[in-house]
């Protein structure tokens, strides 16, 4: 298989884990790999549990094959923060149904066996007015 297409299957089957995780833990899906001219959204997920209503949540998942080396939040730089950030605005512009949801942005770092990554979840990883 080549490479980059063995880096697709094995970046697939983490983000499958980590939407499967994701859901139990309560959140809804509402897209996934959603492509935007800026990047592509990994996950986008729906978290009923606040107080104030849904908060839309944009979660990238960021797989390192072993974690000694650097986790993958750190890998998700100023520069990927602002194409997210703004891959997002784009995704809020044409689902007017998300227009006054609060927003949210999440990182999932999984390292280890693809098919059964150690997770880590860091809720509200980096906020829209930090990029």
């Amino acid at each position: 298989m080549p490479v980059a297409a063995d880096r697709r299957a094995r970046g697939a089957a983490v983000e499958a884990v980590a939407r499967a995780y994701l859901r139990e833990s309560g959140l809804r899906d509402v897209a996934a790999n959603a492509n935007c001219r800026f990047g592509e959204l990994d996950l986008v997920m729906l978290d009923d549990s606040g107080r104030g209503g849904a908060t839309l949540v944009f979660v990238e998942v960021r797989y390192r094959r072993d974690a000694r080396f650097g986790g993958g939040a750190g890998s998700v730089d100023a520069g990927k923060r602002r194409k997210l950030v703004h891959a997002a605005q784009l995704f809020l512009a044409s689902h007017r149904q998300f227009a006054h949801a609060a927003c949210r942005f999440d990182v999932i770092e999984a390292d280890g066996d693809p098919a059964a990554p150690r997770l880590n979840w860091l809720r509200d990883a980096f906020r829209a007015d930090d990029c």
